[in-house]
């Protein structure tokens, strides 16, 4: 029974350990890279870009769902088991798996379980048939099963190619959905039941994790009732699976989805939305609640930008100095960093009110490869789809491709790669305790992160002018005696090197 223990908590602190060094990468696979010239993004696209993705430095990639779905973006499933054909096939898949797995890499697998399409055999067959064997898996408002209840109590919803489609609520509170639901992930997490998880993925981000699903009370209770049960199990088939809660509420740090909902990670869109607005007021006390009050074992993932946001580099008067910043402060400041493909080279990208699911397609373009807009494997599997296409936001040789930056040591890419790398190489960055460091300027954002090795300090200006600022008037210390990692060399120290002086946009990174 001691040794169990012991290996319990050797395994736990491993993994924390583990995951607090992961650089992930979000991607919208459709529109990644085309390996057969279809057009849209694949699994063999993914694999044949792993190169890629590890020279910027990633340890671990999120794709959405994959499975069959009537929507593009194949969130609302018509067949939870199968893999929409334009990504695949299922042994493509654990090719896929296999590969990133032997490069010391990890995937983590979207998957949104609480809703199916009309086409789905749950709902053809059960509709209006309370004797067929699925009557009780979709949530219908009456006995006759002739009242679905509807996503959003939206009986009929328009895809950007202008078909019509029907979404129905799982009833997630009957023991088979539940046992169906665990059967399907625990097939992800070990496809042929060995014991070996060479194939099967290391996590699973769930897309609208709520307690009381979409708040009307039909669905209550769901963190005890429903997800930890399932959660518990999978970890039985494997202890080291990751599991990341994407909040409904995105006003929310998520703390309850630790407490309560027995999840590993939940996305930091209070701190994202600090971020977004450059106040250091705003920053501070939003990563003050980020990181300070996490369970143990418990992390945030810091981002910028996903697939349901703006892109970062479509803010207003957004520039490089900018991108750079949010970079530092994505990669930096503690969590679990998530990179939104594309959002290395500044992809731009803003979600247009439409009354079809073409809505975010503009934040979901063609993952720009080349300066050209053109050339093999771009997945540009909207082209020729009217307003999406024309007004797209992919331009020729316009800096923003992966074959410009690459080229230019000074880019936003060639950015992201630099601070990834020092991530890995300080341990203070991959795994150290966040701590806000005053400072006399309410325009320089100066924290530290501390782990028993080292001592990191990191100074941004945030605005578009020099600011002085004295750090840290409680301690003493003199920044002549500690070493620039990255940033301005050179930097003005007057007084008695305490003080600052940051050229505009600046973000300097120190070690004790």
């Amino acid at each position: 029974m001691i040794k169990k223990i012991i290996l319990s908590f050797t395994i736990l602190l491993t993994l924390n350990a583990s995951a607090q060094r992961e650089v992930m990468y979000h991607v919208f696979q459709r529109s990644f890279f085309d390996s057969n010239g279809d057009g849209h993004g694949d699994l063999k696209g993914m694999q044949q870009k792993l190169d890629y993705l590890q020279q910027l430095g990633v340890t671990t990639i999120l794709l959405t769902p994959l499975y069959q779905s009537d929507f593009y973006h194949n969130y609302f499933a018509t067949d939870f088991e199968a893999i929409d054909k334009e990504y695949g096939t299922f042994k493509e898949y654990r090719e896929l798996i296999v590969e990133v797995h032997k490069r010391k890499m990890k995937l983590y697998q979207d998957v949104e379980m609480q809703y199916v399409t009309g086409k789905h055999p749950w709902f053809k067959d059960s509709y209006k048939n309370p004797k067929s064997q699925y009557a009780k898996y979709l949530y219908y408002n009456d006995k006759a099963n002739e009242k679905p209840w509807y996503f959003w109590d939206v009986p009929e919803f328009t895809t950007y190619d202008s078909l019509k489609e029907q979404i129905i609520v799982v009833n997630m509170k009957d023991p088979k959905v539940k046992e169906y639901t665990l059967k399907v992930l625990k097939y992800l997490a070990d496809p042929n039941g060995d014991g070996n998880f060479s194939d099967g993925v290391d996590g699973y981000r769930l897309d609208h994790m709520m307690d009381n699903l979409d708040n009307a009370n039909k669905l209550t209770n769901l963190f005890k009732d429903f997800w930890t049960p399932i959660l518990n199990d999978l970890r039985k088939v494997n202890p080291a699976l990751q599991i990341v809660a994407e909040q409904a509420d995105w006003n929310s740090y998520g703390h309850e989805y630790f407490t309560k909902g027995n999840v590993d990670r939940v996305f930091a869109f209070r701190l994202k939305e600090a971020i977004w607005a450059f106040d250091k007021n705003k920053i501070e006390k939003a990563a003050d609640s980020t990181f300070l009050y996490n369970a143990e074992g418990k992390h945030q993932v810091v981002f910028i930008e996903n697939h349901d946001t703006d892109r970062f580099a479509s803010l207003p008067d957004m520039n490089i100095g900018k991108l750079k910043i949010g970079a530092a402060l994505n990669i930096l400041m503690g969590g679990i960093p998530s990179i939104y493909y594309g959002q290395e080279i500044g992809m731009k990208g803003k979600r247009e009110q439409h009354p079809t699911d073409g809505t975010d397609i503009p934040i979901r373009e063609a993952f720009e490869w080349y300066a050209a807009e053109t050339g093999p494997g771009m997945a540009a599997w909207y082209r020729g789809s009217g307003p999406w296409w024309d007004n797209r936001n992919m331009k020729p040789n316009d800096g923003i491709s992966l074959e410009e930056q690459q080229k230019d040591p000074n880019s936003l890419w060639n950015y992201y790669k630099q601070l990834i790398r020092l991530k890995k190489l300080h341990p203070a960055l991959a795994v150290g305790a966040y701590k806000t460091v005053p400072n006399s300027n309410d325009k320089v954002l100066s924290f530290m992160r501390i782990n028993d090795l080292e001592k990191i300090l990191v100074v941004i200006n945030l605005s578009a002018e020099p600011q002085e600022a004295l750090i840290d008037p409680y301690e003493d210390y003199s920044f002549a005696r500690l070493k620039l990692l990255s940033g301005t060399p050179n930097v003005k120290l007057p007084e008695d090197g305490r003080y600052l002086t940051l050229t505009p946009y600046t973000v300097q990174v120190y070690r004790f």
